[in-house]
C-alpha cells in the first residue's frame, strides 16, 4: 500500500510539473507572437533594414512584391524596371523610426502605425499587415497586404541616361523603335520605400542639378533629370564652330559655298577675295524639341578685294565689314561625338 501511495504522488508530481512546463512554453509562445515574431516587429524589421541599405532583405519581405495583377491596377507593364533594388542606390532610409500604435483587427490582421524621419519631414504611415502559415506551425508571420513599394516615375529631359545613388540607368532599356530617338525619355521605376533618392547626371558632356525625392511608401511620386550642356560641350561645339567659318575664309569667292556670309559686287572683280574673321559667333546652347539649339547669333567676317569700277574705270580696293547670322543644332551621338546640323 504504501508503494502504491509512492508511485501515485510521483506520477501526480510529474503530470504537475508536465502541466508547469507547458503552461511557461505557450507563454513564451505567446511572447515571442507578442514581440519578435508580432506584427510590429515585422513592420519594424522592414524599415530597419532600409534604414541599414539591405535592400535584398527589404524586397523580399513577405508582400512587398507585386504582381502581374496589382502592376496592371497601377497601369505598369510587368517588365516595369527593378532596377533600384540594390545597394548603394539610396540616398537615406526612415530614421527615428518609433511605432505610434499596434492595432488588432477583427480578421487577424494588424494596423501598425509608424512614425520616423525621412529627409527634413517627419512621416507617419500605417502599414496594414495580415498573417501568413506559421513558421514551424506555431511562430507568426506576416505579410503586407498593401505593397509599400513606390512608383518614381522618370522624365529624363534631353537625355535618356541619369543616375539615382551610385547607379546609371537607361530611360531607353525597354523601349523599341521610334521611341529611342526621342530627346526626352520618360519611364517608371519600381522603388523601396519609405526612403530618399537622389537623381542627377553628370558626364563629359551633359550635367544635372542633383535631386532629391522623399518616397514614400505605396505612393506614386515624378521627378525630371534636367541634362544641360557642360562648358566641355560648349566648347567643343564652339571650337567645330570657329573651325568651319575658317574653312570659309579659305574660299576666295564673293560668295563661299556652304557658308554664312558673302557679297554681292557690281564693278568688276579685278583680285581674288580675301576673307578674314573679325568675330565669330559666341555659342550658346539651350533645349530644343528635338536637340540643343544655338539661336541665330551675329559674326563678322571682313572681305578685301580689289575692284574697277564699271562707271569710270576707276581701281579702288574694298574693305568691307560683313555681319552675318549663324544658327544650329547640336546633339550627342551614340559613339559620344558631337552631331552638328546648321539652321
Amino acid at each position: 500500500m504504501r508503494e502504491g501511495r509512492v508511485s501515485f504522488a510521483a506520477v501526480a508530481g510529474w503530470a504537475g510539473l508536465a502541466v508547469i512546463l507547458v503552461a511557461a512554453f505557450l507563454s513564451a509562445l505567446g511572447a515571442l507572437n507578442q514581440t519578435i515574431y508580432g506584427a510590429t516587429s515585422f513592420v519594424e524589421r522592414y524599415l530597419e533594414a532600409i534604414a541599414d541599405d539591405d535592400i535584398a532583405t527589404a524586397s523580399t519581405t513577405p508582400g512587398v512584391a507585386l504582381d502581374a495583377e496589382e502592376l496592371a491596377a497601377l497601369g505598369l507593364h510587368e517588365n516595369v524596371s527593378t532596377a533600384m533594388f540594390r545597394s548603394g542606390v539610396l540616398e537615406a532610409g526612415p530614421e527615428d523610426v518609433r511605432i505610434v500604435s499596434d492595432v488588432a483587427n477583427a480578421d487577424g490582421s494588424h494596423s501598425v502605425t509608424a512614425s520616423y524621419r525621412l529627409d527634413v519631414a517627419i512621416v507617419e504611415t500605417t502599414f496594414d499587415v495580415r498573417p501568413i502559415e506559421p513558421l514551424y506551425g506555431v511562430l507568426n508571420r506576416w505579410e503586407f497586404a498593401v505593397s509599400p513599394l513606390a512608383v518614381i516615375d522618370v522624365t529624363a529631359a534631353h537625355n535618356p541616361l541619369f543616375t539615382v545613388g551610385s547607379l546609371t540607368l537607361d530611360t531607353r532599356a525597354t523601349k523599341s523603335g521610334d521611341e529611342l530617338a526621342a530627346f526626352t525619355q520618360m519611364a517608371p521605376y519600381l522603388a523601396i520605400a519609405p526612403a530618399v533618392y537622389e537623381f542627377g547626371y553628370t558626364s563629359t558632356l551633359l550635367e544635372a542639378v542633383p535631386t532629391a525625392l522623399p518616397v514614400e511608401p505605396s505612393a506614386r511620386a515624378a521627378v525630371t533629370v534636367d541634362s544641360v550642356p557642360t562648358a566641355t560641350f560648349v566648347e567643343r561645339v564652339q571650337v567645330k564652330v570657329d573651325d568651319y567659318l575658317q574653312e570659309c575664309t579659305t574660299q576666295q569667292v564673293l560668295q563661299p559655298a556652304g557658308c554664312p556670309f558673302g557679297i554681292e559686287i557690281d564693278d568688276r572683280v579685278v583680285s581674288e577675295p580675301v576673307w578674314t574673321m573679325v568675330s565669330t559667333p559666341v555659342v550658346t546652347l539651350a533645349p530644343g524639341e528635338t536637340a540643343f539649339e544655338m539661336p541665330p547669333t551675329e559674326g563678322v567676317a571682313h572681305i578685301s578685294v580689289e575692284l574697277q569700277s564699271l562707271f569710270d574705270g576707276e581701281f579702288y580696293t574694298l574693305e568691307e565689314d560683313r555681319p552675318f547670322l549663324l544658327a544650329l543644332t547640336a546633339s550627342i551621338r551614340p559613339d559620344g561625338s558631337i552631331a552638328i546640323q546648321l539652321k
